[in-house]
């Protein structure tokens, strides 16, 4: 009988990082969002880890991309058929029992947004497709009791957004997202590189180099990296050994942008939600959220405690399927297409 029983999946559809989480199960799934499709024919040739391989390295005849952009999708069709990939990955292939889906979206999404993820899900094999938003997600897989009159700030950090909300009572009070993200991040070290020193890198390397080396914080003792790229003058391949804090220079101005943000958000809390938030802190999830010393970074520019959740790349996927678990619970907090926003209280 397990053959025919619908296995539900919470997914974080991220700009990078695609995690699905299957009831009873927890994460299954954790895959880049990068597709790899052959120019002419259209044929899918890779998705995910196998397709990431092959960013800035793919002959003329493959076209690699990232579906998803600053949160939202940029290709209908190829995102489509990658999630048609994880949806048979994970439940197989199913014709009469397919299953249901919750899926995180950021907090600013439009209704056209919305409805896109939901068309693009169904069309890949879900039966049903809920939405939620992703820092509603992220504080109830942080282990956030978002019911309560207390109120909890969560700072969700992916790739290509940054979304922020206070919530209380089961709904957002205050929320903002902005499109600042990992991509970002990675976007300002390869301006930094080609403004500083004359020299291209790629936003793979970029990305690499602020994994080992990113700091929100410039270090004592700061160990020397290898930057590898392309002189801008000549043309030709050049190596430098530069101190690791350059890492740090250049990611100050989208962290300051986020910061900028949260502040602004902060300003338009009621003051008994402030009250609670400075006693619980700021909960901070997302893959970005693990740049070293972000946490005491956004502390000390906002005056609020920061800490980050025990698996902040999950968060969000974990969210989703607690939800899943307990649509009853959760119904309040969900975006069902078939009232669209008209219905909102």
């Amino acid at each position: 009988m397990a053959l025919f029983r619908s296995s539900d999946i919470g997914m974080d559809l991220g700009t990078s990082m695609v995690l699905c989480y299957i009831r009873n199960k927890g994460i299954v799934l954790r895959e880049p969002s990068v597709v790899a499709i052959e120019r002419g024919s259209g044929k899918l040739v890779a998705v995910g880890s196998e397709a990431k391989d092959m960013l800035g390295r793919a002959p003329e005849n493959l076209i690699v991309m990232c579906p998803m952009a600053d949160g939202v999708i940029s290709s209908f069709d190829a995102t489509e058929r990658m999630l048609n990939h994880f949806f048979t990955r994970v439940v197989g292939n199913r014709v009469f029992f397919k299953p249901r889906a919750v899926i995180a979206v950021p907090s600013g999404a439009t209704e056209v947004e919305k409805r896109a993820v939901i068309e693009t899900s169904e069309g890949a094999g879900a039966r049903y497709t809920y939405l939620i938003e992703e820092p509603l997600a992220a504080a109830i897989g942080a282990g956030l009791d978002i019911f309560s009159p207390k109120g909890s700030l969560v700072l969700d950090i992916g790739a290509g957004t940054a979304d922020m909300m206070v919530v209380s009572l089961g709904k957002s009070v205050v929320s903002t997202s902005i499109r600042v993200g990992g991509n970002k991040f990675d976007a300002a070290i390869v301006r930094y590189f080609k403004r500083q020193h004359g020299i291209v890198i790629g936003t793979t390397a970029a990305e690499a180099l602020k994994i080992e080396f990113g700091s929100a914080y410039p270090k004592k003792d700061a160990p020397l990296m290898d930057v590898k790229g392309r002189s801008l003058g000549g043309g030709l391949p050049v190596a430098l050994q530069l101190e690791s804090n350059e890492i740090t220079y250049a990611l100050s101005e989208p962290l300051h942008d986020i910061v900028e943000h949260l502040k602004d958000m902060l300003e338009q809390t009621p003051p008994e939600l402030c009250g609670d938030i400075t006693e619980s802190g700021i909960c901070l999830t997302g893959g970005s959220a693990q740049l070293y010393g972000l946490d005491k970074f956004i502390s000390e520019q906002t005056g609020v405690p920061c800490y980050v959740a025990e698996d902040p790349v999950a968060c969000v996927a974990i969210g989703a399927g607690k939800v899943l678990e307990n649509l009853k619970l959760y119904a309040s907090v969900l975006y069902d297409y078939k009232r669209g926003d008209y219905y909102e209280e």
